[in-house]
């Protein structure tokens, strides 16, 4: 990659030259971002995976500019009109858009207005007009009368059509177009009249007339009113001023006054309304478009981050239920690795109501296979289940966790499950998946498609591509920070490990089947097709619990396992005593075990490991309970506090199970007592949070929360609005925000800062 395009990205990202060259060669190494960011911290400066992150991104970019340049130089070249300057520019940009531009006026044209008027000879008579030559109008123009030019009305509009040509072409032309819709554009919908009263448009009622300045416009609401007029309800539309824009245009162009003046005048309104406008407004509804799509997949991704990361229970026997009315409850119990030990089937709710049968087979169950937890979903039912399974008395402690089963039934027809388990049909593997999720979400969530759990906001509306690879690398960094048992991991959670394959990760497990599982790390280098690369790769980040070696169950990598010997040599000690006593470790100085491989990050990120190796670093479960006789919307009354549930957060606030088979949103303003930007500042998916109820909407199915301390329902003016949830979109979005109390927000928290 050439040298400017590094030095772009270094100032662009505001990094210095060397981390991001390093970060180049590792990457075009084969390195993964785990492993640059954990294992490589002297190359990058200790850079985190989000950083390096973008610094790959900006590589990627740049190296698809390359490629489009060397089309765009081709095809100049080709038509006869390249130039050395023109050359230059083209190699010198660092801008796709730029490169456009000045691509734009060779760029091969299918027939135009403009196109059309060349062929009739009537570029020397733009030209002339163009310049603003002292002539006279109506001669010049008599002097292209011919069999093609009928009068000269005709060869002034052909000329006009050229110059027309020429100014949506012109770089500075576009450029105080864009600068005009990046400040001044309003961003519209309207209904279309025939769809106006239509059920199904009622949903976008609030955008049938609205308008806002684009730059105020937040992702989610783009999204909606994108999704709106692709589903045919709505017309979208990006505009700005056309007197402002032609104005601006004149100034550029205009040299003189009078009737050649006139004429120009004429050809830049045309080129601003035909050519120019539609040109911008499509780059713009892209350029939103594009930036929508990225705020809804951050959103996505970090809820996804935090679900994955979610508490587990740990190695526990446990009982799960999937609530059911009519088809009764599924149930299956599993031992502490998550094995199927007995599945069957209970009924303790309408319409066939047997309570107590329920209550003896889950009582039998717990003393037969030594349950410790029970786990039950969080769908249809689920309010009635745990009462079930609260109320029964086990003669000794047994815990009763709610477990969220979004995706649990695509898990359940997937592939994988019938691999797993091709003798149990759907709905024993659904309960599977729920009791798995209880002992180890991480592991569990990996088997299905991220875009089905649940946690995203217009999933369906972004770019699929740049989903998929945000939501990939998210699982990745998720199943690294965390660290797999290379002996009990299922291929679909080693293939996120880094430096794994699909095709490693099943060769892996099938050793250990064949084998009777790892001893050590270095064992992996037994795996078919598990190189040198792979296993540097892999290596730090699986953990093999109860090997000879200690440093083989925890974060640090094979390749300073010398490091930690001369450790215990400096203490006098063995590395199993050094890992084990922490008055051995604090007489070690970081400093003195730098060397020109080894640097400072490395040795201090030594040391902390050491101090607890092979900790989970995910917090500890806890149990929870919805309130008491708080079951249906009905229960529900303004002012009541209850608690609940984090089920999804959107950038306009977080939903919150509260027990009552449909989720409250908490609006951004009643997230916190401070003003927040940014939902994640005040919550977390999953979290447990006490909730006040502002607003109950039974008839649109709608619940109005607050986080806030004192909150009441008259607090709920101007706060509580409910937004498009995108996990179900039936529910209606709400009035949008009032674009001069968003600036008022925005001037409060700036002279705040």
């Amino acid at each position: 990659m050439e040298i400017k395009y590094l030095q772009h990205i270094s100032a662009t990202l505001n990094l210095g030259i060397k981390p991001v060259m390093n970060i180049l060669e590792l990457h075009d190494g084969g390195s993964t971002i785990p492993f640059i960011a954990r294992y490589r911290k002297e190359a990058t400066g200790n850079l985190d995976e989000v950083a390096i992150a973008n610094v790959i991104e900006q590589i990627k970019y740049f190296n698809e500019l390359e490629k489009r340049k060397e089309t765009v130089i081709k095809t100049i070249e080709d038509a006869g009109k390249m130039t050395p300057e023109l050359k230059k520019r083209i190699e010198d940009t660092v801008n796709a858009t730029e490169l456009e531009d000045i691509y734009l006026p060779y760029k091969p044209k299918r027939k135009t207005k403009a196109s059309v008027a060349i062929e009739k000879g009537l570029e020397p008579l733009a030209k002339l007009l163009f310049d603003q030559e002292s002539i006279s109008v109506e001669e010049e123009a008599a002097k292209y009368i011919n069999e093609q030019v009928k009068d000269k009305e005709e060869a002034l509009q052909g000329a006009r059509d050229i110059m027309a040509e020429w100014v949506s072409e012109n770089e500075q032309a576009r450029n105080i177009v864009r600068k005009l819709f990046t400040e001044e554009a309003v961003f519209s919908s309207r209904v279309l009249t025939s769809k106006k009263e239509e059920a199904e448009a009622q949903k976008y009622r609030d955008y049938f007339d609205f308008k806002e300045p684009l730059a105020d416009s937040p992702s989610h609401r783009i999204m909606a009113i994108r999704r709106g007029e692709k589903e045919g309800f709505l017309i979208m539309n990006i505009d700005v001023d056309k007197e402002t824009a032609n104005e601006s245009l004149k100034r550029t162009f205009l040299k003189t006054s009078g009737p050649v003046a006139q004429q120009v005048s004429l050809a830049i309104e045309d080129s601003f309304s035909r050519l120019l406008k539609p040109s911008i407004e499509t780059e713009f509804r892209m350029s939103s478009k594009t930036k929508a799509d990225e705020e809804a997949i951050r959103v996505f991704a970090e809820n996804l981050r935090q679900l994955l990361l979610a508490s587990p229970l740990g190695h526990k026997r446990v009982l799960a239920l999937d609530p059911g009315f009519r088809t009764g409850c599924k149930l299956v119990c599993l031992d502490e690795h998550g094995n199927l030990l007995y599945n069957t089937a209970i009924y303790p709710h309408a319409p066939q109501n047997d309570w107590q049968g329920a209550v003896l087979t889950i009582k039998e169950l717990v003393a037969r296979y030594d349950i410790q937890a029970i786990g039950y979903g969080n769908g249809t039912a689920s309010k009635e289940t745990e009462q079930l399974a609260r109320g029964i008395d086990f003669g000794k402690q047994v815990s009763v966790f709610m477990v969220n089963e979004s995706g649990a039934s695509i898990y359940s027809a997937s592939e994988v499950a019938r691999e797993e388990f091709p003798d149990q049909d759907v709905t024993v593997r659904g309960a599977i998946s729920i009791g798995r999720r209880l002992l180890d979400p991480l592991s569990e969530l990996v088997k299905i498609d991220a875009k089905s759990i649940g946690v995203g906001q217009y999933q369906h509306d972004v770019n699929q591509n740049r989903l998929k690879e945000a939501l990939d690398q998210v699982v990745e960094s998720c199943v690294n920070f965390v660290g797999v048992d290379l002996n009990t991991a299922s291929k679909h959670l080693l293939m996120y490990v880094s430096g794994l394959s699909a095709t490693v990760a099943k060769n892996i497990v099938e050793y250990r089947t064949k084998n009777g599982g790892f001893k050590n790390r270095e064992e992996l280098k037994k795996v078919t097709m598990l190189g040198p690369k792979a296993f540097e790769q892999c290596a730090g980040f699986l953990r093999v619990p109860g090997a000879a070696n200690p440093l083989d169950n925890s974060a640090v990598h094979p390749e300073s396992y010398h490091v930690v010997e001369a450790m215990a040599k400096k203490a006098d000690s063995t590395v199993p005593e050094l890992i084990g006593n922490a008055s051995l470790r604090k007489g070690l100085k970081a400093s003195e075990f730098v060397t020109e491989t080894i640097g400072q990050f490395t040795i201090e990120d030594i040391l902390k490991e050491l101090e607890k190796p092979g900790r989970d670093p995910r917090a500890a479960i806890e149990e929870f309970r919805f309130a008491e006789g708080v079951s249906t919307m009905e229960d529900l009354k303004p002012g009541m506090k209850i608690p609940g549930i984090v089920t999804n957060i959107t950038n306009f606030g977080a939903f919150v199970d509260i027990g009552v088979k449909q989720d409250g949103l908490v609006h951004i303003s009643h997230l916190s007592n401070r003003y927040i930007s940014d939902p994640n500042e005040a919550v977390k998916l999953t979290q447990k949070v006490m909730v006040t109820v502002l607003e109950v909407d039974p008839a649109r199915k709608r619940i109005s929360l607050s986080m806030k301390d004192g909150a009441d329902q008259s607090s709920s003016r101007g706060g509580g609005r409910q937004e498009n949830r995108p996990s179900k979109p039936g529910n209606k979005p709400a009035a949008p925000a009032n674009p001069f109390q968003a600036k008022l927000a925005e001037l409060k928290k700036k002279f705040a800062d």
